[in-house]
């Protein structure tokens, strides 16, 4: 199962964990409907965060001073916790699981609503924090997994915006930075699927990481660029409409031994030391030299099973590359608009 999902079923089971503690606190008596009337609140708080429920109001929401944002925001959660205090009210009271007359059950008392909008804000941080961070270099950072060097084996693929000086020269600095952090935004959804990680961004660049298994299985960290490619495509109507130019792409694909360790003192990251990482840099450079928008290491190309139906690969010979003694292999992905597709 992806990590994502994980960590939402881990929020709901914490929602489902607050009711249980409530209960506790408050002496209710029936644990388990507390526990689900907390799972129901808790999904309800998430799905209008993630902009499931209500997604106009929540994007309006993000374009509102604090001032206005965070009472109106309070409300819009209010209303969540009553939804969901309701429809954990049907189900145990439907199911006959709790005494209360239909109306008990279904409406939540004042007590119940401070106590559910304090959770959802501690739920709500650690998932903006989540969000902030990435999902993987957050769990790593909270289960210490790094807190000493460890060796592993990674995939790394890195993405750059063609063409963002010169949007710049013509749009301005506050223009570009909207552009890029538009397509920025339009990466997580096919790096999520692929499941991937987006562990920095630099300037117009971003950083994609797989532990190598995950990468090489069903070829991810291959499908991730179609999905990516596909999905700018597939929108050029609005990019165009939005900020007079469909982004383009150059990405690089390889994969190696490296040191990963989590750096800082006041503001902690996870960091990738080895050549590895070089080695992407310098193959995302060459892209520009040998005219080629997606170059594969042949070192990482040989550890794939299979490439993505529609997909192949052009050998483009063996090239220097600066700070590595040795040449390395290169390949360019081509592949049809529509052939590829995101592995599960």
């Amino acid at each position: 199962m992806p990590q994502h999902a994980w960590f939402w079923i881990g929020i709901l089971l914490l929602s489902a964990g607050a009711g249980l503690l409530y209960d506790a606190l408050f002496q209710n008596g029936i644990p388990l409907v507390a526990a689900i009337h907390g799972f129901f609140i808790g999904a309800c708080a998430l799905l209008m965060e993630r902009g499931t429920l209500l997604p106009r109001l929540q994007a309006r929401l993000r374009r509102l001073p604090t001032f206005l944002y965070v009472p109106i925001a309070e409300l819009a959660y209010v209303g969540m916790i009553t939804l969901g205090h309701a429809v954990g009210g049907v189900v145990v009271w439907g199911t006959g699981m709790s005494p209360d007359p239909f109306a008990e059950a279904v409406v939540p008392s004042l007590r119940v609503l401070v106590y559910a909008l304090a959770v959802s804000a501690l739920l709500v941080f650690v998932v903006r924090m989540r969000d902030l961070i990435g999902a993987e270099v957050f769990v790593n950072l909270m289960v210490g997994r790094y807190h000493r060097p460890v060796e592993e084996e990674r995939i790394f693929l890195f993405v750059d915006v063609v063409g963002s000086t010169a949007y710049a020269e013509t749009h301005g600095a506050l223009k570009t930075q909207a552009f890029l952090g538009a397509v920025f935004a339009t990466l997580a959804e096919p790096v999520r699927r692929c499941q991937g990680s987006t562990d920095d961004f630099i300037g117009d660049m971003a950083m994609i990481t797989w532990p190598m298994a995950r990468g090489l299985q069903g070829a991810r960290c291959v499908a991730c660029v179609l999905a990516i490619q596909e999905s700018l495509t597939r929108d050029a109507a609005a990019w165009k409409e939005r900020f007079g130019a469909v982004p383009r792409i150059r990405a690089a694909l390889h994969g190696g031994p490296v040191v990963t360790a989590e750096v800082g003192v006041d503001r902690h990251k996870i960091a990738y030391f080895g050549d590895a990482v070089n080695v992407t840099a310098r193959l995302e450079a060459l892209c520009r030299t040998l005219d080629a928008p997606v170059l594969i290491s042949g070192d990482l190309l040989a550890k794939l099973p299979r490439l993505p139906d529609g997909v192949r690969a052009r050998p483009l010979g063996e090239h220097a590359v600066r700070g590595r003694d040795q040449v390395l292999a290169v390949a360019a992905l081509e592949y049809a608009p529509r052939a590829g597709r995101a592995a599960a």
